[in-house]
């Protein structure tokens, strides 16, 4: 069968991709190699599937159901194979042998139509939160895992260089990189991250409800991965008149449930959102950038 990129990842790779990258041009010959690698038998293609990865359902030679997942290096798959080895299944998704090739995963298949998003929003945070609670573990030595400080210094940079080139960005730009700077003078923790978690990263599971997927993983402090949690359905927030007081009680309620200090969250949550309305205004996408320099006001 054909396993070609669903027309999602294709988009959102073109507005990342290096000039150059051939890699989707290579990716379904590279999806039937690993195929077989794993000794399984392709399904179908995940549809719509995510913005970084091809995820390919496949049925194993003993019948059981799987997931194959692809991924361009610079979406460090390796680094996220070391994390679900790390986990080893405890609160994510279990990696399963053999590997299946360079930048290719072989994973246990959740219900990937069934996300904590679909869950009234309070009962979403809630079992999100409890996902997000069970990852967060000492790194172990010898892993090279990206640090909270050295990504987003890089994204400082792309901030920085933004704001140059259009002044009106300049006040949040600052406010952003001021909270950072004031946050990485003492980070309270060293742990493993999941780094880019949400609501619809946590899927749900036979072996378990819930099961977080798709960690691009970090070491640094908690706050910085709930961070990203705090604007989950940031369209919503914006639609009404309230939403700057659910989001001031967004951050409250989830500091204080997972035990942290509540302003190092909302610094976070911050710089978080005005990083990704950089980015969306760098790569095109205006509605999104606007939506999330306006959530980042409120903060």
């Amino acid at each position: 069968m054909a396993l070609e990129p669903p027309p999602r990842l294709v988009r959102a790779l073109a507005e990342s991709a290096p000039d150059g990258d051939d890699w989707l041009e290579k990716l379904p010959e590279a999806a039937r190699q690993a195929v077989e690698l794993s000794g399984s038998t392709a399904e179908r293609v995940q549809v719509p599937g995510g913005r970084s990865s091809l995820v390919v359902l496949v049925r194993r030679a003993d019948g059981s159901p799987a997931v194959l997942k692809l991924a361009p290096g610079r979406a460090r798959p390796e680094s996220e194979r070391a994390a679900l080895t790390t986990w080893d299944g405890r609160g994510a998704v279990r990696l399963l042998d053999p590997a299946p090739g360079e930048g290719a995963l072989l994973l246990e298949r959740l219900h990937p139509d069934v996300s904590v998003r679909s869950l009234p929003e309070a009962r979403a945070l809630l079992e999100a939160a409890d996902t997000l609670r069970r990852l967060w573990v000492e790194p172990p030595p010898g892993c090279a895992f990206e640090t909270v400080e050295g990504r987003t210094g890089r994204q400082a940079a792309a901030m920085t260089a933004s704001a140059a080139a259009d002044p009106s960005l300049a006040p949040l730009v600052d406010a952003a990189l001021a909270a950072r700077a004031e946050l990485l003078a003492a980070p309270p923790e060293h742990r493993l991250l999941h780094g880019t978690f949400r609501q619809s990263k946590v899927l749900a599971g036979d072996r378990m409800p819930w099961l977080a997927v798709g960690p691009d993983p970090v070491v640094g402090e908690h706050a910085f991965d709930l961070a990203r949690l705090v604007r989950d359905r940031v369209e919503d927030l914006i639609a009404v008149s309230s939403g700057a007081s659910t989001t001031r009680r967004r951050v409250k309620r989830l500091a204080e449930s997972l035990d942290v200090d509540q302003e190092r969250l909302r610094g976070w949550t911050l710089f978080r959102a005005v990083e990704s309305g950089v980015r969306a205004l760098r790569v095109g996408r205006p509605q999104d950038a606007e939506l999330l320099l306006e959530f980042a006001g409120w903060l």
